[in-house]
């Protein structure tokens, strides 16, 4: 009878037993979509490698909560209808623990209605339209500065060195356009002549036309918004049309190395806004460590795409080890209210979810290398006009 009780208490709990060494053993499962084909493609491969050095790095140093980290990465090929369904899929089909943000405004703005359908949190790692925080979305945090910022250092930099008239031009998604119309008010609240403001199609590749409006216009700066491929084909169109401005920004795309190696020294004098430049007076806490190990596992220097992925996850495990479990709800308060350091520098969201504690650097190309040109501070160079 004895043997008998024991072998029922052995069926009954030897499930059990062997059941949470087994669920202990499972890695936490983040998942995302990265335009790794396509439009995108650039700005998505650097973002996947990034993800790829922090899922290492954490798992070197024994996971998140015991457990090791696996992050799941579909190619949304550039499409916003592609990811939207990739995120159904991670969260009904690959029962994912937790979710990474997509590259780009367009494609998040397509994932979020899934995300806070089932209620994940999002830290957007390579996404800044404002408008991600205008639709009272919940579960949606940013990393990035917002759209809208991101040519205010710039215009500061300009005011310093006595410029007034400017020429801005858009591509009409809606990272481009938010960052158009930043510029535009913090163009007029720094007393600016804005000469020329207007949109063209996304995808469009010969921009001669718009260049020569600017030309046309007598501006003496010419602010780009878009990612890599406009910043490229406009400072190929001011080539055509035999003008440069005194000053040419461009969004995105110069903060890449890719941007050198596709101009050559057509590159020189342009600047960007970055999210993280290696180089630079105060540097924070692991941002050697980063650069260095990225050159070592890829052979090639990391933009502020990589950065900011890495970035995102670094976040994301401070997260989760504060709440001390999985609890998607929780999670989320804890970004939402979290205010933290990071290889790229300060994290912190307002009550919407954007991005409030970290600000951008302005760049430029001189001779052949990228340098920080703002704020004084922190400059490597001087900036240079012509």
């Amino acid at each position: 009878m004895k043997r008998l009780n024991l072998l029922v208490l052995l069926i009954i709990f030897l499930p059990c037993l062997l059941l949470k060494p087994a669920n202990a053993s499972e890695p936490i499962k983040i998942g995302l979509t990265l335009g790794l084909t396509g439009k995108y493609s650039e700005m998505s491969d650097m973002q996947m490698k990034g993800f790829r050095l922090w899922e290492r790095d954490v798992n070197n140093k024994g996971g998140i909560l015991g457990r090791k980290v696996q992050v799941i990465i579909y190619d949304d090929n550039s499409d916003s209808r592609i990811a939207k369904a990739f995120y159904e899929h991670l969260i009904l089909r690959d029962k994912v623990d937790l979710i990474f943000g997509p590259y780009s405004s367009e494609i998040t703005e397509a994932v979020l209605p899934v995300t806070e359908q089932y209620s994940y949190p999002v830290l957007a790692a390579g996404a800044s339209a404002d408008k991600l925080w205008q639709k009272s979305y919940r579960y949606v945090l940013g990393v990035y500065t917002p759209a809208s910022k991101y040519v205010v250092g710039f215009l500061e930099m300009l005011v310093m060195n006595g410029f007034k008239d400017i020429a801005i031009v858009h591509a009409d998604d809606s990272f481009s356009k938010d960052v158009a119309s930043g510029a535009k008010k913090w163009a007029g609240r720094f007393g600016f002549n804005v000469l020329l403001f207007e949109g063209f199609k996304k995808g469009t590749k010969n921009l001669d036309d718009i260049a020569q409006k600017a030309k046309t216009s007598k501006a003496q700066t010419l602010i780009m918004c878009g990612h890599f491929d406009e910043s490229v084909n406009m400072r190929l169109s001011l080539k055509n049309i035999g003008w440069y401005p005194k000053a040419y920004f461009a969004s995105v795309g110069p903060t890449m190395q890719a941007f050198h190696e596709r101009l050559g020294a057509n590159a020189d004098g342009v600047f960007s806004s970055s999210q993280w430049e290696h180089h630079g007076g105060l540097i924070p806490p692991g941002c050697h460590e980063f650069y260095d190990s990225y050159i070592k596992t890829y052979g090639e220097e990391p933009s502020y795409h990589a950065a900011t992925a890495y970035a995102a996850g670094q976040i994301l495990g401070t997260a989760v080890k504060k709440a001390e479990s999985l609890d998607r709800d929780k999670i989320r308060d804890i970004l939402s209210a979290m205010d933290t350091m990071t290889i790229i520098g300060r994290y912190g969201v307002d009550r919407t979810g954007m991005q409030i504690k970290h600000f951008n650097l302005i760049i430029q190309w001189q001779n052949g290398k990228k340098e920080i040109v703002w704020p004084e501070e922190l400059r490597t160079a001087k900036p240079v006009f012509k």
